[in-house]
């Protein structure tokens, strides 16, 4: 980053039409030199990273070399679908839908996850809501803490600290849902000699918000070095539904409606980005602070939370180890 250009929002901007070029010819690129498999298999979530994959695969490839897979589960947001299908429509890409609801109850999610939660809740029962929520790097200089957030029938919600053993036992049971999504997305790769297309924005790749051997797994990842503002500017130059493009990111993975940034990221997406690229080019924390409207402290919270998380989510990125080098060559 040149020294002398003041630190704001607007270094995030980027040209859409000349990215989405770029992206799609090295797609193609890609598709033919390496990959070489007929077309893209896409998890549609309704969302925006999953929502701009499906569209520049479409437009690199083909709207018919395009497969996008809705996998709704009961505990799945009301207008996920509705999102994905018309995402779909505006795209032209044919798609199938998996419910993962019996697939999930016959590995025992739904039973793991209400023992889990009945450890800190115990009147805990089907029919109740829940969440995990943080307490936020920057509320304070201690420790990141995690409270489960739990909706009884009538509506009346309660909010207890979540200690270590059930807090593991919850992501456990969830990650569940992440890794049969993707054995349907591989399943269908495989019949259609496709390849998988991961969905991961810059923020969650950097940060390890992904689960591995579960929505982590892709034979390509097409935004990995866009940071998630500017895939909401390549959405809107693409023509991802507005409604899409103005929904809450979401983890879509719990029963109570919750932000990734209530469950992970210590700020909201567009200031996360921020403090990572300065982070990245090594600005210093007053300069992020003044563009954000936060404090020093704060920032400098925010960059140890981002070298935290490096540290702590390195094996996600990491293919199995050997113990001993395997060589081998071509008769």
């Amino acid at each position: 980053m040149n020294g002398s250009t003041p630190f704001s929002r607007h270094l995030l901007h980027l040209n859409p039409e000349l990215e989405a070029d770029r992206i799609c010819r090295r797609i193609r690129e890609l598709m033919l030199s390496q990959v070489k498999r007929r077309g893209l298999v896409v998890g549609l979530s309704g969302g925006i990273d999953s929502s701009v994959t499906a569209a520049l695969a479409a437009r690199a490839l083909g709207p018919e070399r395009v497969l996008g897979l809705e996998m709704p589960e009961r505990h799945s947001a009301e207008e996920s679908l509705r999102l994905s299908s018309s995402v779909a429509r505006t795209l032209g890409i044919p798609t199938v839908r998996e419910e993962i609801s019996a697939t999930l109850e016959s590995v025992g999610f739904y039973r793991k996850y209400e023992d889990a939660v009945r450890q800190v809740v115990p009147e805990y029962a089907s029919g109740w809501k829940s969440k995990i929520v943080t307490s936020g790097i920057t509320a304070s200089a201690s420790i990141t803490a995690f409270s489960i957030v739990v909706q009884a029938p009538d509506g009346a919600q309660l909010k207890m600290r979540l200690p270590f053993k059930p807090y593991l036992e919850i992501v456990a049971a969830t990650n569940f849902k992440q890794r049969i999504r993707k054995m349907l997305e591989y399943y269908h790769a495989d019949r259609l000699h496709y390849a998988v297309a991961g969905t991961p924005n810059r923020l969650e790749y950097d940060q390890g918000f992904f689960v591995k051997l579960g929505d982590g797994a892709a034979d390509l990842k097409p935004i990995a070095h866009l940071y998630k503002t500017q895939v909401y500017q390549v959405a809107e130059y693409l023509g991802i539904p507005e409604e899409v493009r103005s929904r809450r990111p979401t983890t879509d993975t719990y029963s109570l409606a919750q932000g990734q940034d209530e469950f992970y990221f210590a700020l909201p997406f567009d200031q996360m980005d921020l403090c990572l690229f300065g982070k990245n080019h090594e600005v210093a924390a007053r300069e992020v602070a003044a563009a954000l409207g936060l404090t020093e402290q704060q920032v400098e919270l925010v960059y140890r939370d981002i070298d935290v998380k490096r540290a702590t989510t390195r094996y996600l990125h990491l293919p199995p180890l050997l113990v001993d080098r395997v060589e081998w060559q071509e008769e």
